[in-house]
């Protein structure tokens, strides 16, 4: 078999990565498109070439030999932004995961390190192909090394053969550096030989052959100024060479032969990608068929119940409700489980749903009951007409509040990290995807059983965790009696106008059409714009729009190549409307007519309740808290959620700026709390002060720039992340952060102390006691340490916010049933709640609402409701 060396270039394959896809979080908030991207480019080689050996190299740190050479060698670049620093590690234990070696050497750089193994393996008879971004690296090719640069994105190769260069450039592969002692190059601050460029460097060596023989015989070069140049700029054209160089003779303390590649780790790699939320790439790796592991069960003694009976349930019992398919609000239960003292049974859903003994017993508050997600089995039960009361624990809420980092696919999950192991996980017992099938009732029976049992001893442990962390009231006062409120938001859903719904899908497909006449206008010619191929031609062919990047099968034209060239011909601009209207068809349109319940004509969102970090809720089936209001027709599809009642209104409330008014209260900074008690514009103050001009001086853009800072210290944003939603440079937006935080010192001592407080504490905490743990704050790894940073200064903000309005909804239902109203709540939206209520009550409700919602929490600074209302959800906005 043939020796194959593949050598990548981690550092630049990273940057590649990261620079050509969008920005990704995974739920946990860490960005994560230079991993996937790095991924996707690792899976691709591994596939194409299918290496014998392999191996990752990085650079080891700012500072190389090639410093004592020129102090300001790369001395341009500008610091690596703290979005891609985070994700290293991952990049580094993804490749840990692949069984694949990496290697860095101090004082050298990563390319030091591939052009000494390359020559290396030359000699032992391998092939070599070396993966990198920087074309700089081109000089290693030769007849057994083959160089393959990313060009535009990561999957356009080009590969850099003797004979590639040769036709390229007209060089030999040894010529390059001389080409890059003439010309320089500007990423890695080499100087060159300053009005020297790629052709004359070419064209020179072409006739003199190295830079040495260049230098040594100037009186033959053609042209005066050319002339003078060389002469003057001979030392610098020498070291620019020597700069550019590669050594391959690097004390390398590894061989060829110990990069030998024997596959990966399947279950690591499962893990990372799971982590990571990489589903696109598990579905890669068939990952939905493998079972997981479970450990040996011991045997377990219940009951199948052919008839209840009241006997069966004690004063405390734990109860599972089954509910295998995501949508619960129409699926069928398939059984029942309970767990106590008097015995563990098993109930067909038929035996239970028959017995008025079970009905009783689930409807009586006196009875105590723990439960797995009080939310789906409410609703669920509501189904068949019964209300599940008597509720005191939840063992999914317990275990989200106690760390809301931990993944919980079900009660084995929770189980086995308690050392609870006689509990079977549902993937491996029901099997997955087309796999997936409901067993004979003795099998389920025990299987359910085992999940009651298992939920007995949880809720004992996860009480007493709840209470040592002083998180029990968060449990008992917030999440268990919202997880009730949410049943009944979900079970009374939202009233669809089918009818409005399907003409503003016809209106929708009379727009795209009248934009399409216009981009094939502008073309010049009809073509299929949703083919990336044939609008590639357009643009970068027809048109000659400057090609931003490009793929393996042509021009890019994904969404932020696009933006970039919007300001350069009026069909781009229409190109990205059309795309944004089909969205809005298919997503919106057609996708809310797919989940409407067409008996009730209402759509029944799923909150969930136990999923991100910073305790917000999240709906799903269908997702209404994102739909695009930004685009008129986006607005507009609201305009299709209508009261269920006739003669009813829908009635919208939202915090103003809740994030920045607990950022006031939680940093105690005397400016932010006087403004906000001031009920000043704190966009306008906020540029004011970082400005340093009066009120009438600030204008709209200073107003723009303020906002995005304002909301950005709140989401942990660096120089980086601000430079790109406003369009300057790093620089600027550094200068803003830091006159930003000079202007409100309290803001700057906050982040300070919450950073001290996380690294003594191991988590944040919320104003009601939610933690977030945050583990990496002690990374001696400064790239995890400093998204640890930024992860502790906002969640106290954004969970705090996360926990004012849940603490609101509950108050608002406990006054609506107060004061006998009738008023429904139906949705929370981010800061919003959305209720339907009769028309003769929006005179109360004017009242009410932002009575109750501002003062859910007693703060420093006042919180600030504003509502509307009207005949659809659009008007009441």
């Amino acid at each position: 078999m043939e020796k194959k060396l593949v050598l990548i270039d981690g550092n630049s394959i990273a940057y590649r990565a990261f620079f050509a896809l969008p920005l990704l979080n995974n739920d946990k908030g860490i960005h994560t498109n230079a991993v996937y991207g790095f991924t996707m480019m690792l899976m691709r080689i591994l596939e194409d070439e299918k290496p014998s050996h392999i191996l990752v190299a990085f650079d080891a740190g700012k500072t190389t030999f090639r410093h004592q050479t020129f102090s300001e060698y790369k001395g341009g670049r500008q610091k690596t932004p703290p979005e891609l620093s985070e994700q290293f590690p991952f990049i580094r234990e993804l490749l840990d995961a692949y069984s694949i070696k990496t290697y860095e050497l101090e004082n050298y750089e990563a390319d030091d390190i591939i052009g000494t193994l390359s020559k290396e393996a030359e000699k032992e008879g391998y092939s070599v192909k070396v993966i990198s971004g920087d074309k700089d690296l081109t000089q290693l090719s030769s007849e057994r090394t083959t160089v393959n640069i990313t060009r535009k994105g990561i999957t356009d190769i080009e590969a850099y053969t003797p004979d590639h260069i040769k036709e390229k450039y007209g060089l030999t592969p040894a010529q390059i550096i001389d080409m890059k002692g003439l010309m320089g190059d500007s990423s890695d601050n080499i100087p060159g030989v300053p009005g020297i460029g790629e052709k004359t460097a070419i064209k020179l060596l072409a006739e003199f052959e190295t830079l040495e023989n260049l230098l040594n015989s100037i009186d033959q070069v053609n042209g005066k100024k050319l002339k003078e140049k060389l002469e003057e700029f001979k030392d610098q054209a020498l070291m620019s060479k020597e700069l550019a160089t590669i050594t391959t003779e690097a004390p390398v303390a590894i061989k060829p032969s110990e990069a030998e590649y024997e596959g990966y780790q399947r279950e690591k790699v499962i893990k990372i990608f799971k982590e990571l939320g990489f589903n696109s790439l598990l579905d890669k790796l068939g990952a939905d068929t493998e079972a997981t592991d479970d450990p040996k069960l011991e045997e377990i003694e219940y009951t199948i119940v052919e008839e209840v009976t009241d006997g069966m349930f004690a004063d405390e019992t734990s109860f599972y409700v089954e509910v295998l398919e995501d949508n619960y609000h129409y699926a069928d239960i398939i059984g029942f489980s309970v767990a106590s003292e008097k015995g563990n049974y098993f109930f067909s859903t038929e035996t239970a749903l028959r017995s008025e003994a079970f009905k009783k017993w689930a409807e009586d508050e006196s009875k105590r009951k723990t439960v797995y997600d009080t939310k789906r089995s409410e609703v669920s039960l509501r189904h068949h007409n019964i209300h599940l009361k008597g509720v005191t624990f939840d063992i999914l809420l317990g275990s989200y509040i106690i760390n809301p980092a931990e993944p919980i696919d079900d009660i084995a999950t929770i189980a086995h990290r308690y050392g609870i192991k006689n509990v079977q996980s549902d993937e491996s017992f029901y099997g997955k995807g087309a796999k997936r099938k409901i067993p004979a009732e003795e099998k389920l029976g025990e299987h359910l059983v085992r999940k009651a049992v298992a939920m007995a001893a949880l809720g004992k442990r996860l009480t007493g965790e709840l209470k040592d962390n002083q998180q029990y009231e968060l449990f008992t006062d917030l999440e268990l009696p919202l997880s009730l409120i949410l049943a009944d938001m979900e079970s009374q859903g939202v009233k669809v106008d089918l009818e409005r719904l399907r003409s503003m899908g016809n209106e929708l497909t009379i727009r795209l059409k009248e934009v399409e006449e216009r981009i094939h206008e502008h073309a010049g010619e009809a073509f299929n714009i949703n083919s990336p191929k044939q609008l590639g031609v357009i643009l970068f062919e027809k048109l000659g729009l400057p090609a931003i990047k490009k793929t393996k099968t042509g021009y890019s034209t994904s969404a932020d190549v696009l933006e970039k060239l919007e300001h350069q011909h009026s069909i781009v601009r229409d190109i990205l409307h059309y795309r944004q209207l089909g969205k809005l068809q298919s997503t919106y349109i057609e996708g809310l007519l797919k989940v409407v319940d067409q008996r009730t004509e209402k759509v029944h969102t799923r909150f969930n309740q136990a999923l991100t970090q910073t305790g917000r809720l999240s709906s799903t089936d269908p997702n209404l808290q994102n739909i695009p209001i930004r685009l008129e027709e986006g607005r507009k599809i609201r305009q299709a959620f209508v009261p269920s009642e006739s003669d009813w209104v829908i009635f919208a409330a939202d915090y103003s700026q809740i994030e920045l008014r607990v950022l006031a209260h939680i940093s105690g900074d005397e400016k932010l709390i006087e403004a906000f008690q001031e009920d000043l514009d704190i966009h306008t103050n906020t540029a004011m002060q970082v400005f340093h001009v009066s009120a009438d001086e600030v204008t709209g853009n200073m107003r723009r720039h303020a906002k995005a800072v304002n909301f950005g210290i709140v989401y942990g944003i660096s120089d980086y992340g601000l430079s790109q939603s406003l369009g300057i440079s790093r620089k600027e937006a550094g200068l803003f952060i830091e006159r930003y935080l000079d202007s409100y010192p309290g803001v700057k001592e906050y982040m300070e102390d919450i950073v001290k407080e996380a690294k003594q504490k191991g988590y944040v905490s919320t104003l009601l006691q939610r933690r977030r743990y945050i583990p990496e704050i002690t990374s001696r790894n400064f790239n995890l340490r400093s998204f640890a940073e930024r992860t502790a200064m906002n969640t106290p903000i954004q969970g705090s916010a996360a926990d004012i309005i849940k603490k609101a909804m509950i108050d608002m239902a406990a006054r609506l049933k107060e004061e006998g109203l009738k008023t429904r709540l139906l949705l929370q939206v981010h800061d919003e709640l959305i209720f339907e209520a009769p028309k003769d009550e929006i005179e109360r409700l004017k009242k009410i609402v932002p009575e109750v919602m501002e003062n859910a929490v007693d703060l420093k600074v006042p919180l600030k409701v504003d509502y509307s209302y009207g005949p659809t959800w659009f008007d009441a906005k």
